[in-house]
């Protein structure tokens, strides 16, 4: 592999073009009223600040390849560390906020976090909590509503001090860690490596045309891939600018794709239908726009459709998972082929394979979707038997999916072999709720799956058979479970049943209740 690392293209860039603005922070609002300025970050600012973090990151003992833990907000603390990590050849860990602290503490241990930044409002739940962890050194809590924190924090640290440090020339080492769950239930954390990261956004930038005049619109949450790699640091690869939102609202979005001229957005199918859904939608001007994506969950035809009738544009379907980025993309220029999530990517491989053989199927039969390429992980953090599990022995990723090769190329998804629920574009992997329902004194069994949801695109639906003698309520099933997962993860739909379809072997049919339950 030829070319500079996506670090060391932002380096250049950050010194070719000190003073083009890289970042802006939009405020919150609140009836209708700003609370806060806007804070532009230059790239020039951009790389003093990266190097500041270095040096403080220094002399907390952080080395290469130690684990830095980030649960902190779509803020410019979070950017600063996380490129001030990699740069270091540590591992940068982004945790969603919304994590739980039982949740929390699980990830923390199993990644062995040297370090661990925190937003300051969770201080008094996290610090009781943290204090058994035998690897983590220290955990950073900070103001990330306030602008002049980060300045505050680095201050005293010189960033001459990492002036001198070269940029990470090791493609092979782990610069990103990603959770994911698995089928087990337990999360497992895919190994991203500098080379992952470069050959991914190489291949998006050819093939989605990113330019340094771009102007994105970043509404996404940026713990996971498709908020951090292909948006932010898509982004950042081109030397384009970035106005990052910190939290989604259709109307504010569409009129700032429309005041600020954005060329590219972002989304996930919850995303766009809400656009499509506000008043007055077809009104807003979107002419300047090149490129909206949409991803993390299939696009439901009527929304493709339904877009394209408001705003004039054609979203862009693409294909990724946390273990590879982005894999699939429908065209930049050609055909964006309604329920297709198009063509592999440039040095990307995707081949269809009999689900029991493995062996290539011809176009336009099912079977299970693999890949291969330089944008793939290096494997599963300290679980060596995942690892084999999710790769051929020739290096074929299989990713769970079910899918078909059209003749012309075009891919097709069909389904998901291991139940996968995506709602609103998140992940939700029934065995790990099932693992908190089954802690639940009043559950004798359960089964979690997904039912379509035209806001969601599928409803997290919990089936539950009651202990004799029990009566939980779907509220209190509910709450039970988003004390102890994150939100997205927890049912949105309890049912009752008094007892599970299982095969001869005792096995949950899920496909028979999905029939039953969700119709």
């Amino acid at each position: 592999m030829t070319g500079p690392t996506f670090l060391e293209r932002l380096h250049a860039l950050c010194e070719r073009q000190p003073d083009k603005v890289a970042l802006i922070f939009l405020p919150e609002e609140g009836d209708g009223e700003r609370l806060a300025e806007r804070q532009a970050i230059t790239y020039g600012e951009l790389e003093r600040l990266v190097r500041r973090g270095m040096a403080f990151l220094q002399a907390k003992g952080v080395e290469k390849g130690d684990r830095v833990a980030l649960q902190l907000p779509k803020s410019l603390p979070f950017i600063i560390l996380h490129l001030a990590v990699m740069r270091l050849e540590a591992i940068s860990l982004p945790l969603n906020p919304g994590y739980p602290p039982r949740e929390l503490l699980y990830f923390l241990d199993d990644a062995q976090a040297k370090l661990f930044f925190a937003a300051d409002t969770a201080r008094s739940a996290l610090s009781p909590l943290l204090a058994d962890l035998g690897s983590l050194e220290e955990t950073i809590y900070l103001d990330t509503a306030n602008g002049a924190a980060l300045a505050a924090l680095l201050a005293p640290y010189d960033p001459a001090q990492a002036a001198s440090l070269p940029i990470p020339q090791e493609r092979d080492a782990t610069c990103l860690m990603i959770y994911t769950s698995g089928t087990t239930g337990r999360p497992k954390g895919a190994e991203l490596t500098h080379g992952n990261l470069t050959a991914n956004l190489d291949a998006l930038h050819e093939a989605w045309g990113w330019r340094e005049d771009d102007v994105l619109l970043h509404v996404l949450p940026i713990f996971h891939v498709h908020g951090l790699i292909v948006a932010l640091h898509g982004a950042l690869h081109a030397g384009a600018t970035a106005l990052l939102l910190p939290s989604f609202d259709a109307r504010r979005t569409l009129q700032l794709l429309q005041d600020e001229r954005c060329t590219v957005f972002m989304g996930v199918p919850a995303i766009h239908r809400r656009l499509v859904e506000v008043e007055g939608a077809a009104g807003y001007d979107l002419s300047h726009m090149r490129l909206l994506t949409s991803g993390s969950d299939r696009l439901p035809d009527d929304l493709f459709h339904r877009f394209r009738e408001t705003f004039g544009h054609t979203l862009l379907e693409r294909y990724g998972m946390s273990e590879t980025g982005m894999l699939i993309s429908n065209p930049l220029h050609g055909e964006r082929r309604v329920g297709s999530v198009g063509l592999p990517l440039p040095g990307v491989e995707v081949r269809i394979v009999d689900p029991e053989t493995e062996a290539p199927l011809p176009d336009g039969e099912v079977g299970a979707v693999q890949v291969r390429g330089a944008n793939v992980c290096k494997g599963y953090w300290r679980q060596p038997e995942k690892t084999a599990e999710a790769f051929t022995a020739d290096g074929w990723l299989r990713t769970g999916d079910l899918g078909l090769r059209e003749p012309d190329g075009y891919i097709t998804l069909k389904g998901r072999s291991k139940d996968l629920v995506i709602s609103g574009g998140y992940n939700v992997y029934p065995p790990e709720v099932e693992l908190v329902l089954a802690s639940h004194p009043a559950v004798a069994a359960s089964a979690v799956i997904g039912c379509p949801d035209p806001q969601w695109g599928e409803r997290v639906t919990a089936v539950i058979v009651p202990k004799a003698g029990s009566a939980p309520t779907a509220r209190e099933i509910i709450a039970y479970c988003r004390e102890r997962l994150v939100s997205y993860k927890a049912p949105r739909q309890v049912i009752f049943v008094e007892a599970l379809p299982r095969n001869a072997l005792g096995k949950v049919q899920k496909a028979a209740l999905r029939e039953t339950i969700c119709g």
